[in-house]
């Protein structure tokens, strides 16, 4: 009996190649999740929105000053004046410049008809662009 030896088969060499598939998976993955998203990610609502030149970022546009206490006493740009004489003085300015805008501070208690009037009496003199001025508060609970 004799002993040999099997043939030996060579070994197999180290394989220096890149497996790519897990890399294909991974985009594939993302590609999905990108065709999920995309069309959540677009405005429902279509507009024809009108183009207009934006205002320079330094301009700030003109305003004046409406205040109303709460104890009735009316200010226009911190001059105080009488219910009578808004009206005319309002027109007056609107006249004089008529994108003006009304920064309308009100006392907290001054109920809210009150307020609703003096927007009305702005809107009637032609001063359109109203803005209400508050003081930082601290924020809601929700």
């Amino acid at each position: 009996m004799a002993f040999g030896r099997f043939p030996r088969t060579p070994q197999a060499k180290p394989f220096s190649d890149i497996n790519v598939t897990p890399l294909v998976d991974v985009m594939l993955v993302l590609l999905v999740i990108f065709i999920l998203t995309a069309p959540l990610l677009t405005s429902a609502i279509r507009l024809d929105l009108p183009q207009a030149k934006a205002a320079q970022s330094g301009e700030a546009p003109e305003s004046l000053s409406l205040s109303l206490k709460s104890d009735g006493a009316l200010f226009l740009n911190d001059q105080p004046i009488s219910m009578a004489a808004l009206p005319a003085a309002l027109e007056r300015m609107a006249l004089q410049k008529p994108n003006l805008e009304v920064q309308l501070r009100a006392d907290q208690s001054v109920p809210y008809g009150q307020v609703l009037a003096l927007m009305g009496l702005a809107q009637q003199a032609g001063l359109s662009r109203i803005g209400f001025v508050t003081a930082p508060g601290v924020p809601l609970p929700r």
